[in-house]
Protein backbone atom coordinates (compact mmCIF):
# COMPACT_ATOMS: atom_id res chain seq x y z
CA UNK A 1 0.00 0.00 0.00
CA UNK A 2 0.92 3.41 -0.80
CA UNK A 3 1.27 6.45 1.58
CA UNK A 4 0.47 9.52 1.39
CA UNK A 5 4.27 10.94 0.85
CA UNK A 6 3.98 8.50 -2.11
CA UNK A 7 1.18 10.63 -4.12
CA UNK A 8 2.53 13.99 -2.70
CA UNK A 9 6.04 13.41 -4.29
CA UNK A 10 4.03 11.75 -7.22
CA UNK A 11 2.87 8.38 -8.69
CA UNK A 12 1.99 7.57 -12.21
CA UNK A 13 -0.77 5.76 -12.39
CA UNK A 14 -2.14 3.88 -15.16
CA UNK A 15 -6.04 3.70 -15.26
CA UNK A 16 -7.86 1.48 -17.52
CA UNK A 17 -10.95 4.18 -18.46
CA UNK A 18 -14.21 2.94 -18.79
CA UNK A 19 -17.06 3.16 -21.28
CA UNK A 20 -19.07 6.69 -21.04
CA UNK A 21 -16.39 8.60 -18.60
CA UNK A 22 -14.83 11.11 -19.39
CA UNK A 23 -10.92 11.52 -18.76
CA UNK A 24 -12.00 14.61 -16.67
CA UNK A 25 -14.52 12.52 -14.40
CA UNK A 26 -11.60 9.89 -13.75
CA UNK A 27 -9.28 12.44 -12.54
CA UNK A 28 -11.68 13.83 -10.04
CA UNK A 29 -12.80 10.21 -8.95
CA UNK A 30 -9.45 9.52 -8.32
CA UNK A 31 -8.63 12.81 -6.75
CA UNK A 32 -11.24 12.78 -4.59
CA UNK A 33 -10.47 8.90 -3.04
CA UNK A 34 -7.16 9.91 -2.81
CA UNK A 35 -8.40 13.03 -0.68
CA UNK A 36 -10.92 10.89 0.83
CA UNK A 37 -8.47 8.19 2.56
CA UNK A 38 -5.52 10.45 3.56
CA UNK A 39 -7.52 13.27 4.75
CA UNK A 40 -6.06 15.81 2.44
CA UNK A 41 -7.69 18.99 1.46
CA UNK A 42 -5.61 19.01 -1.75
CA UNK A 43 -3.70 17.04 -3.68
CA UNK A 44 -2.35 17.84 -7.74
CA UNK A 45 -3.63 15.10 -9.88
CA UNK A 46 -4.22 15.71 -13.34
CA UNK A 47 -4.08 13.42 -17.49
CA UNK A 48 -1.89 12.98 -20.07
CA UNK A 49 -4.07 12.80 -22.99
CA UNK A 50 -7.65 13.41 -23.13
CA UNK A 51 -9.58 9.78 -24.19
CA UNK A 52 -13.28 10.66 -25.58
CA UNK A 53 -16.33 9.35 -23.74
CA UNK A 54 -16.76 6.73 -25.95
CA UNK A 55 -13.36 5.13 -25.73
CA UNK A 56 -11.58 2.87 -23.75
CA UNK A 57 -8.22 2.11 -22.42
CA UNK A 58 -4.97 3.63 -21.07
CA UNK A 59 -4.99 6.67 -19.35
CA UNK A 60 -2.04 8.02 -17.38
CA UNK A 61 -2.70 9.52 -14.10
CA UNK A 62 -0.25 11.73 -12.64
CA UNK A 63 -0.20 12.78 -8.97
CA UNK A 64 1.83 15.12 -6.77
CA UNK A 65 5.03 16.35 -8.24
CA UNK A 66 4.68 13.87 -10.84
CA UNK A 67 2.05 16.53 -12.61
CA UNK A 68 4.83 18.28 -14.13
CA UNK A 69 5.88 15.49 -16.31
CA UNK A 70 2.25 15.07 -18.14
CA UNK A 71 3.84 17.55 -21.24
CA UNK A 72 6.35 14.68 -21.56
CA UNK A 73 3.82 12.19 -21.42
CA UNK A 74 1.46 13.29 -23.97
CA UNK A 75 3.85 14.23 -26.40
CA UNK A 76 5.06 10.45 -26.51
CA UNK A 77 3.63 8.47 -29.79
CA UNK A 78 -0.02 6.32 -29.15
CA UNK A 79 -1.36 3.16 -30.16
CA UNK A 80 -5.22 2.60 -30.75
CA UNK A 81 -7.13 -0.46 -32.06
CA UNK A 82 -11.01 0.14 -33.12
CA UNK A 83 -13.52 -0.42 -35.60
CA UNK A 84 -14.52 2.02 -38.78
CA UNK A 85 -17.90 0.93 -39.92
CA UNK A 86 -18.09 2.28 -43.54
CA UNK A 87 -20.99 3.50 -45.42
CA UNK A 88 -22.34 5.70 -42.89
CA UNK A 89 -21.49 9.79 -41.47
CA UNK A 90 -22.28 11.34 -38.10
CA UNK A 91 -21.54 14.70 -37.12
CA UNK A 92 -19.35 13.66 -34.29
CA UNK A 93 -17.16 11.31 -36.60
CA UNK A 94 -18.16 8.98 -34.28
CA UNK A 95 -21.49 7.59 -32.27
CA UNK A 96 -21.87 10.31 -30.48
CA UNK A 97 -24.39 11.63 -32.83
CA UNK A 98 -26.94 9.70 -34.98
CA UNK A 99 -26.11 8.49 -38.56
CA UNK A 100 -26.77 11.70 -40.92
CA UNK A 101 -26.21 10.74 -44.42
CA UNK A 102 -25.35 7.45 -45.78
CA UNK A 103 -23.20 6.09 -48.81
CA UNK A 104 -22.29 3.50 -51.22
CA UNK A 105 -19.70 0.59 -50.86
CA UNK A 106 -20.99 -2.28 -52.95
CA UNK A 107 -17.85 -0.66 -55.25
CA UNK A 108 -15.07 -1.38 -51.80
CA UNK A 109 -13.20 -4.80 -51.73
CA UNK A 110 -10.86 -5.68 -49.14
CA UNK A 111 -7.78 -4.72 -51.71
CA UNK A 112 -9.12 -1.29 -51.67
CA UNK A 113 -9.72 -0.89 -48.14
CA UNK A 114 -5.68 -2.51 -47.95
CA UNK A 115 -4.79 0.06 -50.18
CA UNK A 116 -5.91 3.26 -49.34
CA UNK A 117 -4.52 2.77 -45.66
CA UNK A 118 -1.32 3.60 -47.47
CA UNK A 119 -2.70 7.09 -48.39
CA UNK A 120 -2.61 7.95 -44.11
CA UNK A 121 0.91 6.65 -43.84
CA UNK A 122 3.46 9.49 -43.02
CA UNK A 123 2.99 13.29 -42.30
CA UNK A 124 -0.63 14.17 -43.50
CA UNK A 125 -2.70 16.94 -42.98
CA UNK A 126 -6.29 16.87 -40.59
CA UNK A 127 -9.07 18.73 -39.81
CA UNK A 128 -9.92 18.09 -36.05
CA UNK A 129 -13.77 16.98 -35.27
CA UNK A 130 -16.09 19.77 -34.91
CA UNK A 131 -17.11 17.89 -31.98
CA UNK A 132 -14.48 18.42 -29.93
CA UNK A 133 -12.71 19.92 -26.85
CA UNK A 134 -10.24 22.29 -28.82
CA UNK A 135 -10.95 26.03 -28.00
CA UNK A 136 -11.74 28.83 -30.72
CA UNK A 137 -12.63 32.45 -29.52
CA UNK A 138 -12.57 31.02 -25.94
CA UNK A 139 -15.14 28.26 -26.36
CA UNK A 140 -14.93 24.25 -27.22
CA UNK A 141 -15.63 23.64 -30.69
CA UNK A 142 -18.29 21.33 -29.72
CA UNK A 143 -20.23 24.26 -27.25
CA UNK A 144 -20.70 25.70 -31.39
CA UNK A 145 -21.58 22.18 -32.61
CA UNK A 146 -24.18 21.71 -30.55
CA UNK A 147 -25.60 25.68 -30.92
CA UNK A 148 -25.74 24.38 -34.45
CA UNK A 149 -23.08 27.44 -35.33
CA UNK A 150 -20.55 27.45 -38.85
CA UNK A 151 -17.01 27.83 -37.57
CA UNK A 152 -13.27 27.37 -39.10
CA UNK A 153 -11.53 24.83 -37.69
CA UNK A 154 -7.60 24.58 -39.72
CA UNK A 155 -5.74 21.63 -40.86
CA UNK A 156 -3.44 20.41 -38.76
CA UNK A 157 -0.19 18.30 -39.18
CA UNK A 158 -0.21 15.41 -37.63
CA UNK A 159 1.89 12.55 -38.53
CA UNK A 160 1.07 8.25 -38.47
CA UNK A 161 3.65 5.81 -38.98
CA UNK A 162 1.63 2.49 -38.65
CA UNK A 163 -2.06 2.14 -40.01
CA UNK A 164 -2.86 -2.06 -39.78
CA UNK A 165 -6.28 -3.41 -41.11
CA UNK A 166 -6.78 -6.30 -38.35
CA UNK A 167 -10.19 -7.57 -39.94
CA UNK A 168 -12.59 -6.74 -42.67
CA UNK A 169 -16.06 -7.72 -42.34
CA UNK A 170 -18.06 -7.90 -45.14
CA UNK A 171 -20.58 -10.19 -44.11
CA UNK A 172 -24.26 -8.20 -43.50
CA UNK A 173 -22.49 -5.36 -45.96
CA UNK A 174 -25.84 -6.22 -48.57
CA UNK A 175 -28.49 -6.30 -45.90
CA UNK A 176 -27.17 -3.51 -43.32
CA UNK A 177 -25.09 -1.09 -45.45
CA UNK A 178 -21.98 -1.63 -43.70
CA UNK A 179 -18.89 -2.74 -43.70
CA UNK A 180 -16.87 -2.82 -40.21
CA UNK A 181 -12.99 -2.73 -40.70
CA UNK A 182 -10.93 -3.68 -37.39
CA UNK A 183 -7.71 -1.56 -37.59
CA UNK A 184 -4.38 -0.42 -35.53
CA UNK A 185 -3.26 2.90 -35.33
CA UNK A 186 0.68 4.11 -34.15
CA UNK A 187 0.17 8.18 -34.25
CA UNK A 188 1.38 11.30 -33.42
CA UNK A 189 0.14 13.86 -30.62
CA UNK A 190 -2.42 15.59 -31.51
CA UNK A 191 -4.54 12.96 -33.83
CA UNK A 192 -8.12 12.51 -34.03
CA UNK A 193 -8.78 8.54 -34.67
CA UNK A 194 -12.51 10.08 -35.46
CA UNK A 195 -11.02 12.38 -38.13
CA UNK A 196 -9.36 9.48 -39.58
CA UNK A 197 -11.95 7.40 -40.18
CA UNK A 198 -14.09 10.47 -41.61
CA UNK A 199 -11.15 11.09 -44.04
CA UNK A 200 -10.86 7.15 -44.60
CA UNK A 201 -14.94 7.14 -45.82
CA UNK A 202 -14.14 9.99 -48.09
CA UNK A 203 -10.50 8.25 -49.68
CA UNK A 204 -12.93 5.11 -50.52
CA UNK A 205 -15.59 6.85 -52.37
CA UNK A 206 -18.27 6.88 -49.70
CA UNK A 207 -18.56 7.50 -46.02
CA UNK A 208 -17.71 6.36 -42.39
CA UNK A 209 -17.88 6.77 -38.65
CA UNK A 210 -15.62 5.15 -35.61
CA UNK A 211 -18.21 2.75 -34.11
CA UNK A 212 -14.94 1.84 -31.67
CA UNK A 213 -11.97 2.97 -30.30
CA UNK A 214 -9.50 1.79 -27.50
CA UNK A 215 -5.67 3.50 -26.61
CA UNK A 216 -3.42 0.48 -26.00
CA UNK A 217 -0.53 2.47 -25.80
CA UNK A 218 1.28 5.86 -25.06
CA UNK A 219 5.00 5.73 -25.31
CA UNK A 220 6.56 2.89 -23.08
CA UNK A 221 3.40 2.53 -20.93
CA UNK A 222 0.36 -0.77 -21.93
CA UNK A 223 -2.68 -0.83 -21.28
CA UNK A 224 -1.87 -4.44 -19.99
CA UNK A 225 -0.71 -2.90 -17.28
CA UNK A 226 -3.29 -0.76 -16.43
CA UNK A 227 -6.20 -1.14 -13.86
CA UNK A 228 -9.35 -0.64 -13.32
CA UNK A 229 -10.56 2.64 -11.77
CA UNK A 230 -12.37 0.05 -8.95
CA UNK A 231 -9.23 -1.52 -8.49
CA UNK A 232 -7.63 1.53 -7.73
CA UNK A 233 -10.14 2.61 -5.13
CA UNK A 234 -9.62 -0.80 -3.26
CA UNK A 235 -5.74 -0.17 -3.44
CA UNK A 236 -5.97 2.73 -1.14
CA UNK A 237 -8.57 0.63 1.19
CA UNK A 238 -5.86 -2.09 1.50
Amino acid sequence: MKSVEDYLSGQVLLIDKPLDWTSFQVVNKLRWEIKQAFKLKKIKVGHAGTLDPLATGLLIICTGKMTKQIDTFQAQEKEYTGTITLGSTTPSFDLETEINETFPIEHISEALIQETTKQFIGDIQQFPPVFSALKKDGKRLYEFARAGENVDIKARSVSISEFEIINIDMSNSQSTGAIKVDFRVVCSKGTYIRSLANDFGKSLSSGAHLSSLRRTKIGAFDVADAISIDTFISSLKD
